[in-house]
Order: structure tokens, then sequence, then C-alpha cells
């Protein structure tokens, strides 16, 4: 009978979870109404009574918990996972990526086939994409999520989790945003000082407010699209011809930094540019924990080690529509976020519209996870928020063998992130 149970359980273990996407009508904002949306792709069973709603980080998209979301739901009775894409996602054009063939992903993108980046000069409202408007569309997918008397829970990673956290201490007309929630779920970000300084966000708001692009560069090549497409094209090529020499790593929208020194296979350029032991410190919001290249071969091929194969990271950076990268990330929301770090109202709140007014009477169960990141930050952060709320007590955990991402691509019986969240979610009623 034990060995007919054990047979079971890793049969629904093994079988995948049922996901859909949703299209969730946005809060009425600056621009065209046609962006007024946001998509989510909703994992597990659609009679659940219990809702994971996940924000992702900078940079990130909903596809960012495309695998540790069916593992969630696997291992949570009862439970869906929804996540979350932002409005800015609909500024896409993957139509490059719907073959799923890396060489002509790559023509359409870097090769003159046709691929139209945006200019921000053409989108001057996106400065105005601030946390008031994320917080809106996100608070009608929470309102959403909460139809049929089910329980929800708020979470994300990275800046989603900073997200999440304002959420709860913002005032929606008179209603503080934690009353529609039933939990936090904090992986590797938060508020509090986690990430920071707000003392530093004047002049950044100036210079946006003043014609600087409305949309983030974050490998800072002048090109707000093409962290995005190249962590696509990456994966995609390590997905589908792992072993193959690499051409890639040498796009000229590739910084230098992130190519590997040696003659590589696709495989071993995608680890190379995002493993923690190679990455630039300015890009460690990529990392993983996933080994290393090979001592010897032509192309040096890559040796997994860490805590995330290199095969789950291209499935996850791979995906498309639905991907795990947001290509034109609006900065006025980290501006935003920055400045609401200490979840008060001051001058600075004030001027910036920034409803964070219900910190002290935030009591929902918090759970926090930390990875090698922060150096500390975020689980102090999270004590910060327990110790000036109604939080009875704080959930709290740290890996320092994960990196940033590795708790979203992490193998399934190494993330620390899955273990010990999953207890947190099954407790709450």
């Amino acid at each position: 009978m034990r060995l007919a149970l054990a047979v079971v359980l890793l049969l629904l273990l093994a079988a995948p979870a049922s996901a859909d996407v949703i299209t969730v009508k946005g809060a009425p904002a600056a621009g065209p109404a046609r962006y007024d949306k946001v998509f989510v792709e909703r994992f597990g069973p659609r009679k659940a009574k219990r809702v994971l709603v996940l924000v992702p980080g900078f940079y990130g998209g909903a596809g960012d918990f495309s695998l540790v979301g069916p593992q969630l739901v696997r291992r949570v009775r009862g439970l869906q996972v929804w996540a979350v894409d932002r409005r800015s996602q609909a500024l896409e054009d993957t139509r490059g990526f719907d073959t799923g063939d890396p060489a002509a992903a790559q023509a359409y993108y870097l090769g003159g086939g046709g691929f139209a980046p945006l200019s921000g000069a053409d989108f001057p409202f996106v400065r105005e994409w601030g946390l008031d408007v994320a917080l809106r569309d996100l608070r009608r997918v929470v309102l959403r999520a909460r139809r049929g008397d089910r329980s929800v829970v708020l979470g994300g990673h990275s800046l989603g989790a900073s997200t999440a956290t304002a959420y709860a201490a913002w005032d929606f007309r008179g209603r503080p945003g934690h009353r529609d929630l039933d939990g936090l779920v904090l992986i590797d970000g938060g508020l509090m000082g986690t990430f920071g300084d707000p003392g530093t966000v004047q002049n950044d708001l100036l210079q946006l407010e003043q014609g600087g692009d409305p949309f983030a560069d974050l490998l800072g090549v002048g090109a707000p699209w093409a962290a995005g497409i190249l962590a696509g094209l990456g994966g995609l090529y390590a997905r589908e011809a792992p072993d193959a020499a690499s051409t890639f790593g040498a796009s000229p929208l590739l910084p230098p930094a992130l190519r590997a020194p040696v003659p590589v296979t696709n495989a071993a350029q995608l680890g190379y540019a995002l493993d923690r032991d190679t990455v630039p410190a300015a890009l460690r919001l990529l990392a993983v924990n996933g080994g290393g290249l090979a001592a010897a071969g032509d192309p040096r091929p890559w040796a997994d080690g860490g805590v995330t194969p290199i095969a789950r990271l291209a499935r996850l950076l791979a995906r498309s529509p639905v991907n795990a990268s947001e290509w034109y990330f609006p900065t006025r929301l980290r501006l935003d976020l920055q400045a609401a770090s200490r979840l008060r109202r001051d001058a600075l709140s004030r001027d910036l519209g920034l409803r964070t007014w219900h910190r002290r009477t935030i009591g929902v169960p918090l759970y926090a996870f930390q990875t090698d990141l922060t150096g500390g930050a975020v689980l102090r952060g999270a004590r910060r928020l327990v110790a000036r709320s109604d939080i009875p007590r704080g959930t709290l955990f740290q890996s320092d063998a994960m990196s940033h991402l590795d708790p979203l691509t992490a193998t399934p019986s190494r993330n620390h992130f899955l273990r010990t969240v999953v207890p947190f979610l099954r407790r709450l009623r």
C-alpha cells in the first residue's frame, strides 16, 4: 500500500500543472486606453480556494514563475498561482520567437528581419507609469483573484516583492491594501531599506521629468529592449542547440563582460553570462548559482554544479510570448519604489503621490526569503516591517547557496525557497 501511494504521489508531482493566460482590465492611466490592461498566467486548479499572486522583479515578466509556479500548486493542495505581467508587456513584439528557431529569431531582432524597436520619445506618457499605476492595476488582479470568496496571498520576486509590500501599505480610497490579502510572500526583495536610498531619487526624477528616457536601460547600451531580447535569444539557443558552437556571443549588443573568453557552446555562453561567479557585479540581479565552464573542450561546454542546471535556466528564458523579461520597463516605477522604501508619509512621498499610509496596521502573515544578493538587507527590511507593523511574526529564511534568480530556477530538490515557502502556504487559512 505504501509503495502504491508513493507511486501515485510521484506521478502527481511529475504531471504538468494546467496553465492559462487571461487579460485583466487595468486602471485608467496616462496614454492610450489600449494599454490599460495586464496579462496573468494562471497555474493550478480553477476551483482552488486560495490564490498566490506573484509579481516579477526589475526587468522581469510573468514567465519568471513558469518553473516554480507549477511546483507550488503540486505541493500545496487547493492553491492556484497567478503570475502577473505589468502593462508595459503589451509594448513587446515577440513575433520573432514564434517559430522557436533561434537563428530565425536572431535574424528578426538583430539582423534587420523586421523588428522595429520602440523609442521612448514616442511614449512620453510612460513617464507617469509609476507605483500608483502599477498598484491600481495590481489591485484589479487581486480583486479578480478574490472572486468566489477565495483567499489571496500577494508576493513577488525582487522589485516584485517591494511592490507587494507597498500594496499592503497602500491607501486605496480609504481602504488599506492589506485588507485584500491573507498573507505576503517576499522572494529576495521588499522595502524598509532593502533596496536603494530614497535620498538619491530626486535628481533621477528631475532628469526623467526633463525629458529622460521613460524606459530603463539595464545593460547601458542605449537600447532598453536589448536585455529582454538577448535573454530570450540566449535561452533559445541554449534550449534548442545546447552543444553547438555559440556565435550569439559575438552580438555587438552583448556587453563584453558577458562574453565567454574562449570558444564555447550555446549552453556555456548562457551559463557564463549569468552565473554568479562570472556575471558583472552590476548585473548580479540576473545571477544564478549554476556551475562553470568545463576544464577543456573546443568549443568549451558548460559543467553544471550549482543549484540551477543550465537547461532549466534556458527553459525559463526561452519562453514566449509569456516571457521572463520586460523589454520596456518604466523608469518611474523603480524610482517610486525607491522613494517609498520607508513606508511613511514624508515630503518626497507626498510630492510623488505615494499613498503608503497603512504600514502600522499591516497584520497578515509574512514570509521572506533571502539569497546572497543584498548582504542581509532583505531580512533586515523584513524584520523592520514586522517590528513597525501589526504583523505578529515573520517567517524568515536565507540561503547563501542561492543567487538572485535561483529561487525561480533551481532544481526542486535543491530549492530552499520552495522547501520553506510550501509549509508557510499550507498553514495559511
